[in-house]
């Protein structure tokens, strides 16, 4: 689970970043916004879409593997351990996203945060809200309860601020 998730985040962030600098993850558009890289109308644009493609995601993958289409996950994810995992995730995310200087070293960067948070968060590293999303509509290993599901995007929505303020202070410098 954890190398195809590598893979295909590293080949789609290649394929898609000279196109639209891979806005795959709304927490990463919202920071682009705040930072005045990206207009509050194309973000709202993006947001609605990356959270439809991943919900179309998890029908698609349910139909490849015969499950019901439309589920609703009974997997708790609740509490501070939960919450700390996914803002230590998504703050580390926006920390290599801020940060990496050249563009093709972005997909390599973004892939392994990723799949190293996969083992070393309690939450095993959703880092993205419209994934959080999606992921409430699977019932298997990888969903999240209904009811868990804000409080992980509150949780990715205050790592990626606060990753924008270490990057701030980490990162000026070494671009002047």
């Amino acid at each position: 689970n954890t190398g195809a998730t590598v893979a295909v985040l590293a080949a789609l962030i290649a394929l898609l970043g000279p196109v639209s600098g891979a806005h795959l993850n709304p927490a990463v558009s919202l920071v682009e916004a705040l930072r005045g890289r990206l207009d509050w109308r194309e973000t709202t644009g993006y947001v609605a879409v990356q959270v439809i493609g991943c919900c179309t995601g998890a029908i698609l993958a349910h139909a490849m593997f015969e499950l019901a289409l439309i589920q609703s996950s009974t997997h708790v994810r609740a509490g501070w351990p939960q919450l700390l995992a996914e803002l230590v995730a998504t703050f580390g995310l926006l920390l290599v996203v801020l940060g990496h200087r050249r563009a093709q070293d972005a997909p390599w960067m973004v892939a392994a945060w990723i799949g190293a948070a996969y083992w070393f968060t309690a939450s095993t590293s959703f880092a993205n809200p419209a994934i959080t999303i999606a992921r409430s509509l699977s019932n298997t290993f990888s969903g999240i309860r209904p009811v868990d599901t804000p409080w992980f995007i509150l949780a990715q929505l205050a790592g990626a601020v606060m990753a924008l303020g270490v990057a701030t202070l980490l990162f000026s410098k070494a671009r002047t």
